[in-house]
């Protein structure tokens, strides 16, 4: 596989991506008071650890260990997030920018694995994993909820984002317009969740006789 077929953002553009990603794992480790180098390490694993566990499993180049910005830029989000005070961090913009960030990684995440020859439903898991494995592992690392397992809709739109990214190129549609297609589509539904609190429906069925 030729890496010019590889689908990537503007430098720029996708270092902004994974700080934002970064940054919430550093916020977390914050508020619970704890040390730089936890707060560092859960930067690190909140803005890297879905793309680190899509190119393992499809055997591509770990994208961030062969970038020299990457790992400079998180650092420097974990220093943020430890010399500002937490109120900087209130409200929902950082929810916003995540948002966004979702929507965008789950779809090149997806046609990353595409592009690999990963097949379009297991692409499509490529894409959850992508947009929302960090965000597990920095939960389970600190004892919290994960978002797997909240009624929150997350997921969700990255499942919709990933699903419209490999049904496009199923139907031979121009990247442009399938990739565009689904990170509106999921960004405009994680954007749902966030104003209007949407949550999906816990099972709620009792199979005793």
């Amino acid at each position: 596989m030729e890496t010019s077929a590889v689908p990537a953002l503007p430098p720029l553009l996708d270092l902004a991506g994974i700080a934002v990603f970064a940054l919430s794992g550093a916020l977390l480790a914050t508020r619970l008071r704890q040390t730089i180098v936890t707060v560092a390490f859960f930067a690190l694993v909140t803005g890297v650890g879905g793309g680190t566990v899509r190119d393992l499993l499809i055997d591509a180049p770990v994208f961030w260990v062969h970038d020299p910005w990457v790992a400079p830029v998180i650092l420097f989000t974990a220093l943020i997030a430890w010399f500002t005070p937490i109120h900087w961090w209130e409200g929902k913009l950082l929810d916003w920018a995540d948002a966004v960030g979702l929507a965008v990684y789950s779809t090149l995440g997806t046609a990353k694995a595409l592009a690999f020859g990963v097949q379009p439903v297991p692409a499509m898991l490529m894409g959850v994993i992508t947009g929302c494995v960090g965000g597990i592992i920095r939960d389970v690392l600190a004892g919290q909820p994960s978002i797997l397992m909240r009624p929150e809709v997350y997921v969700t739109p990255a499942a919709l984002t990933a699903a419209l990214c490999a049904g496009g190129a199923v139907l031979g549609l121009p990247n442009i317009v399938s990739w565009t297609v689904a990170a509106v589509a999921g960004f405009a539904l994680r954007g749902a969740a966030i104003t209007y609190g949407l949550e999906l429906p816990s099972y709620s069925r009792d199979k005793r006789k």
